[in-house]
This record gives C-alpha cells, sequence and structure tokens, in this order.
C-alpha cells in the first residue's frame, strides 16, 4: 500500500515539473518570439539623391486643332454633295453646288448695266471736253460748263457703281460652290440634294475638324500649377527656353506616337473642382485619337531634379491605409517611417516626404522584423541588389524618370 502511495506521489510531482517546464518554455518564446533563431538578418537599400526628369500624369481629353462649321453663304435648292462623309478635304474643296441659275443671270445683268453706265460716261466725257472749248469763246456760259462736268462725274460714279454690282454678283455666284474653309476630316452632312438653302442659316451643313495636330486639355490643381509657372520662369531667366513634353497614354496605359509640347494654361480656376486646364499640342499623324476621346497626359519637365526613389517591395501600409518603411537607425534597431509617395516606374515609386538621402530602408527580411528591433544587415543576393538599385547604379547615374507634383 505504501508503495503504490509513493508511485502516484512521483507520478504527480512528475507531470507538476512537465507542466512547469512547458510553462517556462511558453514565456521564453513570447519575450523572445524569434526562438533560437537570434538576431534576424535583413537586407537594405541605401537611398540617394537620384537625378531624374520630374513627371505628373493628369487625367484631360483630346480636342480638335481646328473646327469649321459649313453653311451656305447665298440661298438657294441644293443641287449636289461632292463629297464623301468622314473622309478628308482639303482647304477650297467643292463640297456642295447651289443652283447657280439666278446667280448668272445677275452677273449678266451687272455686265449690261456696267455697259450702259461706261456709254454714259463716254457721251457724258465728250461733251464736258467740248464745253471747255466752247466757254472759251463764251458760246456757253460757265454755269453751263459747270454742270456739264458735274454730269461726267455722275456718269463716272455711275460705272463705278455698276462696277461693284457686278463684283458683287461675281462672289454671290462663287458663293453657290460651298467650298472647305480648312483641311482635316468631314462629318457625316445634314442634308441632301433638293434641299432649300439660306443664306448664313443657323444649322450647319456638315462639320470639318483638322486632327492633326491634336489639342490635349488636362485639368491640374492650382497649386501645383503655380509651382509650375514658377519653375518655368526660373528655367526662362536661366535660358532654358525648351518647352514641357507632353505624351498621351492611353486607356491601356500605352503611350500614343510622338510626344507633343506645352502650350499655354487657362486664367481661370475651376471653383467646383479646384484646377486648371492645361493645354498642349500632340501630333497626330494616323488619326488615331479624336476628339472627344478620355486619355491621360504625361508631362515631363526638360530640367533634371534631385529625387528619392526607393524599391516598391519596401513600402507598406498600415492599418489606416498610411504608407511606412521600415528602416534601420544608426543603432542597427529597426524603425518605423510614415511616408508620403508619388507615381510608380518600373520597381520603384518615388518618396516626396519622410525620407532623407543616406538611410537604410530594409528591402528583406521584412517578415522577421518589428518596430524597435535589433537587426543585422547582410549582403544582398546578386539578383535583389540589381532589383534595388535603379539601373544598378544607386548614384541615380541614368536613373529612370519619376514624377514631381510641382513638375
Amino acid at each position: 500500500m505504501q508503495t503504490k502511495t509513493l508511485i502516484r506521489l512521483c507520478t504527480g510531482l512528475s507531470c507538476l515539473l512537465l507542466a512547469l517546464t512547458a510553462a517556462c518554455k511558453k514565456e521564453e518564446q513570447q519575450a523572445n518570439p524569434m526562438g533560437m533563431m537570434g538576431t534576424p538578418e535583413v537586407v537594405v537599400y541605401q537611398v540617394a539623391e537620384q537625378m531624374i526628369l520630374p513627371q505628373v500624369e493628369l487625367p484631360g481629353r483630346t480636342a480638335a486643332y481646328r473646327v469649321a462649321e459649313v453653311r451656305p453663304q447665298v440661298s438657294g435648292i441644293l443641287q449636289k454633295r461632292l463629297f464623301t462623309e468622314g473622309s478628308e478635304v482639303k482647304a477650297g474643296q467643292v463640297l456642295y453646288q447651289i443652283d447657280p441659275a439666278i446667280y448668272k443671270a445677275t452677273v449678266e445683268s451687272a455686265q449690261a448695266r456696267l455697259a450702259q453706265a461706261t456709254a454714259v460716261e463716254y457721251s457724258a466725257r465728250q461733251k464736258a471736253a467740248r464745253y471747255r472749248s466752247l466757254v472759251q469763246t463764251k458760246a456757253v456760259s460757265a454755269q453751263e460748263q459747270v454742270e456739264m462736268e458735274a454730269a461726267w462725274k455722275q456718269a463716272q460714279a455711275e460705272i463705278a457703281a455698276a462696277r461693284a454690282a457686278l463684283e458683287t454678283a461675281k462672289i454671290n455666284l462663287e458663293y453657290t460652290k460651298i467650298k472647305a474653309p480648312i483641311s482635316g476630316r468631314i462629318g457625316r452632312s445634314m442634308v441632301t440634294e433638293g434641299a432649300l438653302m439660306t443664306a448664313q442659316q443657323p444649322n450647319a451643313l456638315a462639320v470639318i475638324q483638322q486632327l492633326d495636330p491634336l489639342y490635349v486639355d488636362v485639368n491640374q490643381p492650382a497649386d501645383d500649377m503655380l509651382a509650375l509657372r514658377e519653375k518655368m520662369a526660373g528655367r526662362k531667366a536661366a535660358g532654358d527656353t525648351e518647352p514641357t513634353r507632353v505624351q498621351v497614354l492611353l486607356a491601356d496605359g500605352s503611350e500614343h506616337g510622338a510626344p507633343g509640347t506645352l502650350e499655354f494654361s487657362d486664367v481661370t480656376v475651376d471653383q467646383g473642382t479646384g484646377t486648371v486646364t492645361v493645354r498642349a499640342i500632340v501630333p497626330n499623324p494616323d488619326r488615331s485619337l479624336l476628339p472627344g476621346m478620355f486619355i491621360r497626359a504625361r508631362l515631363t519637365s526638360p530640367t533634371e531634379e534631385p529625387a528619392l526613389l526607393v524599391p516598391q517591395s519596401a513600402v507598406q501600409r498600415t492599418p489606416r491605409g498610411e504608407q511606412m518603411l521600415m528602416l534601420v537607425n544608426q543603432a542597427s534597431k529597426s524603425e518605423v517611417r510614415m511616408i508620403q509617395t508619388g507615381r510608380n516606374y518600373g520597381q520603384q515609386v518615388l518618396v516626396t516626404s519622410g525620407l532623407k538621402a543616406g538611410e537604410r530602408v530594409i528591402v528583406d527580411g521584412l517578415q522577421k522584423v518589428r518596430a524597435d528591433m535589433e537587426v543585422k544587415v547582410v549582403d544582398a543576393p546578386p539578383a535583389a541588389a540589381a532589383g534595388a538599385q535603379p539601373g544598378g547604379n544607386q548614384t541615380g547615374q541614368g536613373a529612370p524618370q519619376a514624377e514631381h507634383k510641382a513638375e
């Protein structure tokens, strides 16, 4: 009986000892979550200033370079339509033909009146010359000679009026041929043969739009526009007159053709959005861009500026969506840094605030690190090092372009 009691007591003590041992190990693991791994190893990217061409991407819409509404300048019945809808037309090309019969008759009538006025002027001129000699011999009075001179001058005025009437009749006859005022692509015709045309009518017969080059209107925040103007003024003062380049980006993110140039900015701020309209001219030789298309425009400054870029893989977000980096400070401890970023470029992102040159950003081993933890910096594998440094050069030579809000 005593033996059984002793065995039970030993068994209970063994279980108690095992439980205490397990509890101690659990507390030790909670105090040191890395267990037996020791100090975590991380790969860092040392931030350095890089010379980049600042860029900004803005939404916008395309607009025709020139727009002309075709309207008749004389009244009449439309005889012919002389173009294909949706085709390219040249300035001066005949588009419509109005019945010219009445206008031809008007021209002939004006020619007859001019001939009549010319005959009257000839007779008056001869009489005036005769009266000048007769007044010397007192055959006619001076008053009669003055009246004859006046009659001759009146005949000359009649000729001028007849010539003007003839010119007007010829112009109206020419207006029966409705011509394209500009070169471009013409849209659909709003009228067909047999329609009655009215001079200066409000409804256009067709619309011609010049598509090469093309306007691109984008909206930029007013504050950014002020900064842009200051930079442009500084460049002009320094003798730099190279314009800001504008590259059109299509809906799929691809670039359209050759870049254009920035033309001007509006003088009014939209009170609803707080933006200013910026207009650029871009080439469109293949006519692939059409007026009214929604696009994005990338504005690139011609002058390089220093900037800080970090690998995208190093940027994390807090539960509230704020952007942050994990850094290694001088004490070899991890540190959380809140940052603000610009646009992404390839595998990198532009840091606009919260970071300084020379600081070390953790790019590998983030899953093993918490804030204020001692870490060990190790060399990156060749592939990781190449991905962390733009163009394989940490000093920024040959670095890609990146966005800057003030351009």
